[in-house]
């Protein structure tokens, strides 16, 4: 079922790749906390308390677009019964999970100084921990069942079902009256965010991308080799 996974270009190409981003993630992640903590200037109304954003927010897109791409590899596999994508979202599951828990705990934090209290009962941060919550049935699902067949069918319908949240914690903020502040960068129209924050919060964003490459493909790894031994036992 799995053996255009082992053949050993493959794993050759993922130690590659493991090998180039560890050579380069340590000097861009101490030029994008450069940026972050010292060359970008304070917000004129939250002060020093604003460069929690650069941490809060790129988590926050990496917990959106981890279980958006989970869920679209689960109705792939759902309907046409692509088995290694498993292997994927398995992999991505926990690197989604822990970055929207980022996200939650961040925007804990920063809500304190903001809005004068750690939780409020705001549809964005209620529909991001329904997020944290879906993650976290995904990957129970996998842990607690042992027939692949039916982990994979069972995670597949938690996924689908849960990205009907994603566009929720997308538009909360526009269709409730809600304490979190409107989107600032905007794709198809102009951000209201200044460049000197711009600039350190997507160079904090493309290093934080390269941690989750740098995790997928180890766990990715794994999760190939896990299988391989399984196979074996059973020959």
């Amino acid at each position: 079922m799995f053996n255009i996974f082992h053949n050993s270009n493959l794993f050759k190409w993922i130690e590659k790749l493991i090998y180039f981003i560890n050579s380069i993630f340590f000097i861009l992640l101490l030029v994008a906390l450069s940026f972050a903590l010292i060359l970008s200037p304070a917000d004129y109304l939250q002060g020093d308390s604003v460069r929690i954003m650069y941490v809060h927010v790129p988590a926050a897109w990496i917990g959106l677009a981890s279980f958006s791409f989970i869920a679209l590899l689960s109705l792939i596999n759902f309907i046409f019964k692509i088995k290694y994508f498993s292997l994927i979202t398995k992999s991505i599951a926990p690197i989604g999970l822990m970055f929207t828990c980022i996200a939650i705990i961040t925007g804990s934090i920063w809500g304190q100084p903001t809005w004068g209290t750690f939780w409020a009962w705001d549809a964005r941060i209620i529909s991001m921990s329904i997020l944290a919550f879906f993650y976290f049935l995904f990957i129970c699902v996998h842990k607690l069942f042992s027939d692949q067949e039916i982990a994979d069918r069972i995670s597949s319908i938690i996924a689908i079902f849960g990205a009907i949240n994603i566009p929720i914690i997308k538009y909360s903020v526009n269709w409730w009256n809600t304490l979190h502040q409107p989107a600032s960068i905007k794709i198809l129209g102009s951000s209201t965010i200044h460049s000197s924050m711009l600039l350190p919060l997507f160079l904090m964003f493309f290093v934080l991308i390269l941690y989750c490459a740098l995790i997928f493909l180890m766990k990715y790894k794994t999760e190939i080799i896990r299988i391989k031994k399984k196979n074996l036992k059973r020959l």
